[in-house]
Order: structure tokens, then sequence, then C-alpha cells
């Protein structure tokens, strides 16, 4: 009963499962706790959140198809948010067949466990990535999506057809959630905000790959919460949907933005573009406003300045 999130220890799936939680949910988390990033900040999250007694977790890996199996058949949630992958648009370059494991067939031992329950709904997590060098914005989910430009994209596509297939298969309710760009508290340290406050904070040299222009539509992950928690309790046949803060936003703007916040000036240092670098993402939210009844509610300037505090008051913890 209740809600399975995979992925649920990491940055969206643990602010989801928080809310979820208040919502007096029973929530139940799958998570790996990888090394894509420290695992130990995916492990405190996971304790925060264990001090709810409607609040499960399991440490397993979604390509251990037998565990995975085994989990939901104990479990039988009513709704399952498929939320777990390996992020990322560069580190897909680097190792392309981890991402197919892991994005893929990981997704697909997902499908296979859960296609003879009579789930109330099946949310995916995709990315604004499949939409590769879009020759329009902002970007509609009618838009062609054939050409995505890196293996993480090309994942992310797949998982969206195959969720086609299966909601026709078995009459799976499924939503496909297209994200774009998200940050907030607890964001992962891969990421922009992250890094660029991080670096802003020690006087290092912020690197940007070209010329600062390239444009992200910057989504705060309170507003990406509420996004899935609509979408969750709102189940379709099959849809997708996109999810962002629907404004976009320059590099060199994000930075300036960072800079006020802390109170610091930036040193960057412009570095050759990248051809895995699109020159924008820029969401279109009248379906996710029609359908779910989304509004993104919180602007890039509070978005950073919630951010930067939570960060301010992390690193004094840790000087301690």
């Amino acid at each position: 009963m209740g809600v399975l999130i995979t992925g649920g220890a990491g940055f969206i799936g643990s602010h989801l499962a928080r809310a979820l939680l208040k919502r007096g949910e029973r929530v139940v988390v799958v998570d790996d706790f990888n090394d894509f990033y420290d695992p130990a900040v995916k492990r405190e999250n996971a304790a925060s959140l264990a001090q709810d007694r409607n609040f499960k977790l399991y440490e397993a890996d979604i390509r251990d198809r037998a565990k995975i199996e085994r989990i939901i058949r104990d479990e039988s949630p009513e709704y399952v948010c498929h939320l777990a992958a390996r992020a990322g648009v560069g580190p897909s370059i680097e190792d392309p067949l981890l991402y197919e494991e892991v994005n893929c067939l990981g997704t697909l031992n997902i499908l296979e466990s859960i296609k003879n329950l009579k789930l109330k709904n099946f949310v995916f997590a995709s990315s604004s990535s499949v939409y590769g060098e879009a020759s329009k914005s902002p970007f509609s989910e009618e838009d062609p999506v054939g050409h995505p430009i890196s293996p993480y994209a090309a994942t992310k596509r797949a998982g969206e057809l195959m969720m086609f297939t299966y909601s026709h298969l078995y009459a799976l309710p499924v939503t496909c959630l297209r994200f774009f760009t998200v940050y907030g508290e607890s964001g992962r340290p891969d990421m922009a905000v992250a890094r660029f406050t991080e670096f802003i904070d020690q006087g290092k040299p912020v690197p940007v790959y070209g010329d600062g222009t390239i444009k992200r539509d910057f989504t705060y992950v309170g507003d990406i919460v509420k996004g899935i928690l609509g979408s969750i309790y709102t189940p379709f046949r099959y849809e997708i949907i996109n999810l962002g803060n629907a404004h976009t936003t320059e590099l060199i703007r994000l930075i300036s933005i960072i800079e006020a916040k802390l109170g610091k000036k930036a040193e960057i240092n412009f570095l050759p573009g990248k051809s895995w670098d699109v020159p924008i993402t820029f969401a279109d939210v009248g379906k996710a406003k029609r359908l779910i009844g989304f509004e993104p509610a919180v602007s890039l300037e509070e978005g950073i300045g919630r951010y930067v505090k939570w960060y301010l008051a992390k690193s004094l913890r840790m000087a301690h």
C-alpha cells in the first residue's frame, strides 16, 4: 500500500518523500546509494525521513530484477514514482553503457515487476534533455523528440517509449514528467547552482563553458514536487507533461544572482563550449496547468535565496 519511490533518497526523491509523508501517505523508498556523488548526502536524506513511522527504506539496485520483484511483491504499492536513474548529460558520454543499464534495463525491471499490479498510477521522471537542439521554444510536449544528443537523453526518451508500450499492453496508467533543470536545498552537487554557489563562496574560479549566454529553465524543487504530487493523484492512461519554471535565464545572470545572495564577487573562467550543451531549455507548461493544475510559484531570485540560505547553514554546521 502507499507510494513506492525509486531513487527516493536522492535530491528530488527525498523532497517528494517528505511531502508525501506530510500528507499521511505510507512511503517506501528504493535506493542503491551509488557513488555518482557522495552517498553520505543521500544517507543523510534517508535518515531524516526514517524518523517518520510511515517511512520504509530498501537498499537495492534497480538492475537487480529479483530483488526489485521481491520488494514490489511484498509492498504491493498503490502508486509508483520511478525517479531512480543515472543522471547528467556529460557523464553519460563518458559511460554510456552504465546509463543504458540503469536507465533502460533498470526501468524495464520496474515495469516487469508492476505490470500485473492494479496500480492507481505510475509516474516516470523524464527530462527536458529529450528535446535536444530544439528548433523552437518554449518546448511543447507536441514537439518532435527524435534527435537526442546525449546517451542520457536517449535513455530518457527510451523510457518514455517503454512506458507507452506497457501502458498499452497492460492498461497501466502512466504519466511521464519532463523535468527542467531542478535546483534547491540539498540539490545535487554536480548541478550548476550548487557548483557555482560553492565556487563563489570559496573564492574559486567559476567554470563557464561558452560565453555564458546559454539559457536554462531553472525550476525550484518545491515547484517540481507540487507538480509530481498533482500528477500522482491525477491518473491518465498515458501522458507526457513538462514541469518547468517557464522562464529562461542565461548562466551569466544566474551567477550574478548567486553573487548578490552570497554578497561575494565571482571570478569567471570562460572555457570552450561543449557539443552536448544545448543553447536553451524553456518549458511550455500550459499542458501541466490544464491537466494537473501546475503553476510554478517560486522565482529564480527567491529560489536561489532559499538555496544559499540552506548552503550557508550547512557550511556552518560542517565547520563545527
